[in-house]
């Protein structure tokens, strides 16, 4: 039996699980494979990007390139995975998948995808920590096509009038102190989002992280000072009980009411940030003791699903070769706003734009969510990461009680 062969075999059960939020997709939402072979599927995450947008124009592009026509469709990101894995169930999947880092690992086990090894897909020029977010027992499923992370935007006018030097924020204890100042001058220290979703432990993360803990070890005295910096921060009013329901967009929008010194918040404001009433700046996420904490990635691979006709996956290679070749790689990540996962771009980026160096620095230190070998245990870890963070901001349990009960949940 080929490996192939073998995946649909296993998929289906799997799969049946994994789709039933989307099972009202109908089957017409397949390829269109188009008349001999000539029309190749391409489904992404950007349906804001219209008939006539760059992007459109580059994907026609890579298919003029190819010798084919691509037939491109953007759904939500949600939706996108739910009609990915009911396409995967019925064979019918599009020739290559754009989509969201931490959702590689579930439809490569599930055999949805193939691997870069299969392929002959080159993935050598991606960073390292980028390209760990799309790999499952030592193999590559995709390449990275940009990626997006956290770090800390300050308003300066602020911090200047309350006598804080944003160079001396440089661990915790500097940026607890830089805290303690700004509340004293009347005004408040940090907001973020602690919602009870992904967006939640994606904000805890670089803190948790940042502390020397683990993914596979919730309860470890690092975990606990990490929550516990939380919880002391809101119990002394240097953020507000508002982060508990704060997504990352509440959180930007009460940033950008000005009374806020600080916001954890992502590349994607940068946009947002232009519209600001004062002046801002970036720093990264500190570690405990220093230094720049990991920040979880976000941003999307670009994979090549599992077919029935093998003899497609050459021409799917060549179309995800051209989508992430430095030339293009530059453009497209310049329009979704994104860093670039190839280093050299990167420098093409910082040279045009030198306040991007910031973001730069701290995609390079950052690492996937589902990387440490975590593959598809990941959500659950998260959801008991972030049911902790809620139990303790909300004072419904210590943070160590709260990391415990989450540790216990996921042991089972």
């Amino acid at each position: 039996m080929t490996t192939s062969a073998w995946r649909r075999g296993v998929a289906g059960a799997t799969l049946t699980a994994l789709v039933l939020a989307g099972s009202a997709c109908a089957a017409t939402d397949g390829p269109d494979r188009g008349s001999g072979g000539a029309a190749y599927t391409v489904w992404d995450p950007y349906p804001q990007f219209a008939a006539g947008s760059d992007w459109e124009k580059l994907l026609q592009s890579c298919g003029s390139a190819a010798g084919v026509t691509v037939r491109r469709t953007g759904y939500d990101t949600t939706d996108l995975t739910n009609k990915a894995l009911l396409a995967a169930q019925q064979s019918n999947s599009p020739d290559v998948l754009i989509i969201d880092n931490p959702v590689i690992s579930t439809l490569a086990q599930a055999g949805a995808l193939t691997s870069a090894d299969e392929t002959g897909l080159d993935t050598s020029a991606s960073a390292p920590n980028l390209l760990g977010a799309g790999r499952l027992d030592g193999r590559a499923y995709g390449v990275p096509i940009g990626a997006n992370t956290l770090a800390l935007w300050y308003n300066k006018d602020l911090l200047g009038r309350a006598g804080v030097d944003v160079a001396s924020v440089r661990d915790w204890p500097s940026l607890t102190a830089a805290l303690a100042k700004v509340t004293a001058a009347g005004k408040k220290g940090i907001t973020f989002s602690a919602i009870g979703t992904e967006e939640g432990s994606f904000q805890f993360l670089p803190w948790f992280w940042g502390s020397g803990a683990r993914l596979t070890a919730l309860d470890s005295p690092p975990a606990v000072s990490a929550l516990s910096l939380w919880k002391d921060w809101l119990t002394r009013g240097y953020a507000p009980n508002s982060v508990i329901n704060n997504t990352q967009t509440t959180s930007w929008q009460e940033f950008a009411g000005g009374d806020f010194a600080f916001a954890e918040n992502g590349t994607w404001q940068r946009a947002n940030a232009e519209k600001l009433d004062f002046a801002y700046g970036i720093i990264p996420v500190p570690a405990s003791a220093g230094g720049t904490a990991p920040a979880p990635t976000g941003g999307e691979f670009v994979s090549i699903p599992v077919q029935r006709d093998t003899g497609r996956y050459d021409v799917s290679r060549r179309l995800v070769s051209c989508l992430t070749n430095p030339d293009n790689l530059l453009t497209t990540d310049t329009t979704l706003s994104y860093v670039a996962p190839v280093a050299a771009v990167q420098r093409e980026q910082v040279a045009a734009d030198p306040a991007l160096k910031v973001w730069v620095d701290a995609v390079n230190a950052a690492k996937g969510r589902t990387g440490d070998d975590l593959g598809t245990r990941y959500p659950k870890i998260s959801e008991q990461l972030w049911t902790a963070v809620q139990g303790a901001l909300s004072g419904a349990k210590t943070p160590r009680a709260a990391l415990s009960a989450a540790q216990g949940a996921v042991a089972k």
